[in-house]
């Protein structure tokens, strides 16, 4: 904020023009883990990285990310800037960052306070995928129909990526957004649904279709909390297996997306496997934190209907969530709009749950919603304050067993900070 006041363009000065490659990635779920990827990746590779660890995407958060890569006299050492931004902001830093590459993860309903419906989010973000220079390339998710979609008619690099596994790994359901052609507004036909709408798609009216993949999830499998494996086939053919220590097939769709963009900036992936081995979750990530007495606690961010399915998916695979934190607010940052947490489908998990903690400012909302869902109230509790709802959450909890909580982007930060405070994990931005 001090620099943009001192200079206004000061982001502008200080990347633009100056041949440091700049990678912007952004889109509604999975920008932070992409962005981690792709950073562990041009490590792996030799190459300096600065980037947006903590998650911060708005216009102050990326400008951070230049200024403090920059010397005192503004230049860049050699190197790669990868910045993380929220969709709305890469309005505004588009054209100050000039990314090499811009990669655009997917696009589902987020924040319908600040984006408005969906192709409208769309058709901003078209904007600037079809004003990027020739010499630049875009990355986009081939199997989100909205996303292929997008800057159809521009000459330059185009880079997509999904999954050829072949069966479905989802279903259409109530959540899924784009699930009608962007192009015509018929009916999709899906051969195989992978993530909530993403999958391999094709408008029978007006012939539109999924694109053919540069990068493609050739297998995928998922091991409890602890493991995603996976095998990506690259535009030569070759392929490369991963094991990456995060969960979920999200996982797979992010690290595809990270391989993706290094083959976009004419790197390449040779250390991959390695690259990608340590790259544990970022803050609230399904993230485990252990606690001193044996016990431990699952965290898990979800801000919209698709976020929620996915967590409870994974989270399935280890039949949890069982001892239960659910924590929503209606902050400005949150998003005030909560209707869309009955598109969420806590029906699936409601018998798993055998008691659960509900907080936030909206928490009679979330209980209405789990009523409904079928979770008996008798084992529901309403607990506003939010280190009390931890506490009344681990009360549920046996020796040496676990504590889900899944929460939105205030309730997850205010939750972790409480277990910062209690020494049981470090600050959210360390990770």
């Amino acid at each position: 904020m001090v620099a943009r006041r001192v200079d206004p363009d000061v982001l502008a000065t200080i990347v633009g023009g100056r041949g440091v490659p700049v990678v912007a990635i952004t889109g509604s779920n999975g920008k932070t883990t992409t962005a981690r990827f792709t950073a562990a990746l041009l490590r792996g590779e030799g190459v300096a990285v600065a980037h947006n660890s903590s998650g911060s995407n708005l216009v102050q958060g990326v400008t951070t990310l230049a200024v403090g890569f920059a010397d005192l006299r503004g230049g860049l050492p050699y190197g790669a800037l990868v910045a993380e931004v929220d969709e709305g902001a890469l309005l505004v830093v588009a054209d100050e960052l000039r990314p090499r590459a811009l990669v655009i993860v997917d696009l589902f309903r987020d924040q319908l306070d600040r984006f408005g419906e969906l192709h409208a989010l769309g058709e901003a973000l078209d904007t600037v995928a079809s004003g990027l220079p020739a010499d630049r390339a875009l990355v986009v998710n081939a199997d989100d129909p909205l996303v292929a979609s997008l800057a159809a008619g521009r000459a330059g690099r185009r880079v997509t990526f999904g999954f050829d596994v072949g069966v479905s790994l989802d279903r259409i359901t109530r959540a899924a957004d784009t699930i009608r052609c962007p192009r015509c507004r018929h009916a999709l036909a899906y051969r195989t649904v992978h993530l909530s709408h993403m999958g391999d798609w094709a408008c029978d009216a007006c012939g539109f279709a999924r694109p053919d993949l540069d990068v493609a999830v050739t297998a995928v499998e998922v091991t409890g909390l602890d493991e995603t494996r996976c095998t990506i086939r690259l535009p030569d053919e070759s392929t490369i297996d991963l094991a990456i220590p995060q969960a979920g097939i999200h996982v797979a769709y992010d690290a595809a997306a990270a391989v993706a963009t290094v083959i976009a900036l004419d790197m390449p992936v040779t250390h991959a496997a390695e690259a990608l081995a340590g790259i544990r979750p970022a803050f609230g990530r399904i993230e485990t934190i252990a606690l001193p007495d044996g016990r431990s606690v699952v965290l898990a961010f979800s801000k919209n209907p698709t976020s929620f399915n996915t967590t409870f998916r994974a989270l399935a695979s280890e039949g949890e969530p069982r001892h239960l934190l659910v924590a929503a607010s209606n902050t400005l940052v949150d998003g005030e709009d909560f209707a869309w947490l009955w598109d969420v489908d806590v029906e699936s998990v409601a018998p798993r749950i055998e008691d659960a903690v509900i907080s936030g400012t909206r928490a009679d909302e979330l209980a209405t919603r789990l009523k409904y869902a079928g979770v008996d109230p008798a084992r529901m509790t309403v607990v506003e304050d939010r280190p009390a709802a931890l506490d009344a959450a681990l009360a549920n909890v046996p020796p040496g067993d676990r504590l889900t909580v899944v929460a939105g982007y205030t309730p997850t930060i205010e939750i972790r900070e409480e277990m910062h405070r209690r020494g049981w994990t470090g600050r959210f931005w360390e990770q």
